[in-house]
């Protein structure tokens, strides 16, 4: 089969007999081969690009390690290309198949929830390319990664809260090896234990990370018999969708309910009461990955180490600002 047959059947599939066609395909399929969009203008020269993955565009968190990771790729001469899975690794292996096309030299990842992307990663890495992942690393994943203390700093959170008195304590959203499998969500149980408190089954959900769910979770939470004293938010911008149930349900920050959340985000201090947050360091998580990305390229990666890879953790630190408070106690009519 000559190369000018394979090249038609993926630009031109029309002009092939369909028995032809059928064979190159199935040839395609075999050998995982995939067109090089790039190919004309890379001869003789490597490639200034770096892809970065992130899970949502319009979480700030991604946007700040974005601006602040092209910064430092800029100073040496790279380009970032910005991609979206969404959070699911389904929706991440086009994208994927889209960087590699574009002959990314490196990509890094904000990996989506799911196994559907994890062989291609792989072949990429056997492929030579260097692969960083960042915010969330799957369980055993043994690419290098660039990570927040999560299970440390849900620890702080839920201490945190319990030393203002609270006991009812709920986190928007539960953790689940499929739908939401990140240390934030799998940690809050255990941090609860660990202070003798329980989390009552009706506090649970599992949901996506966006302010929608996040607002109708909390709607759902503050209409139970026993509502939670104080919630979790486990991203900024969930944060914002159970503000917005919080006021619509006539409650005060933090006398009627406290508020804690992931992410310093520009309106947590604005608001009133302004929020107490969780600061995540992430213009030194994007530069460190801009780093480790920049002396993979410069020093040569190669695919068939058996050198560990470099696992970056960052802590978080605390914010105490003014959405929480020790509990309302009842009053005494109230208990007769």
């Amino acid at each position: 089969m000559s190369p000018t047959t394979a090249k038609r059947a993926l630009r031109d599939p029309d002009k092939l007999t369909a028995e032809t066609l059928a064979r190159v395909q199935a040839a395609i399929e075999e050998l995982h081969y995939e067109p090089d969009v790039r190919a004309g203008s890379l001869r003789g020269g490597q490639s200034r690009t770096v892809g970065l993955v992130v899970a949502s565009i319009v979480e700030p968190f991604f946007a700040q390690f974005a601006r602040a990771a092209a910064r430092h790729l800029k100073a040496a001469d790279y380009t970032l290309i910005v991609s979206e899975n969404e959070y699911s690794a389904h929706l991440e292996l086009p994208e994927l198949r889209r960087l590699y096309g574009q002959r990314v030299a490196a990509i890094m990842l904000r990996p989506g929830y799911g196994e559907e992307s994890r062989e291609y990663l792989e072949r990429l890495r056997d492929r030579g390319l260097f692969i960083l992942e960042f915010d969330y690393a799957p369980d055993g994943s043994d690419f290098p990664s660039v990570v927040l203390d999560h299970a440390g700093c849900m620890r702080e959170a839920v201490a945190y809260l319990h030393g203002l008195g609270h006991t009812r304590i709920a986190a928007l959203g539960t953790y689940d090896p499929e739908v939401h499998p990140e240390d934030r969500s799998r940690t809050f149980p255990q941090a609860m234990r660990d202070r003798g408190l329980n989390v009552p089954p009706e506090y649970g959900r599992v949901v996506l990370l966006t302010e929608d769910t996040a607002y109708d979770l909390t709607h759902e939470l503050l209409a139970l018999p026993t509502p939670p004293t104080a919630l979790i938010a486990l991203t900024g911008t969930q944060a914002i969708g159970a503000f917005r149930a919080i006021r619509e349900r006539g409650l005060c920050l933090p006398g009627d309910l406290s508020l804690l959340t992931f992410d310093n985000y520009p309106w947590t201090a604005l608001v009133d009461p302004p929020i107490t947050v969780i600061e995540q360091p992430v213009e030194a998580m994007a530069e460190a990955a801009a780093h480790a990305v920049l002396r993979a390229l410069e020093g040569g990666f190669d695919a068939s180490s058996t050198t560990t890879p470099q696992h970056a953790v960052f802590p978080g630190r605390l914010i105490v600002r003014g959405s929480c408070a020790p509990p309302r106690v009842p009053s005494l009519a109230l208990t007769l």
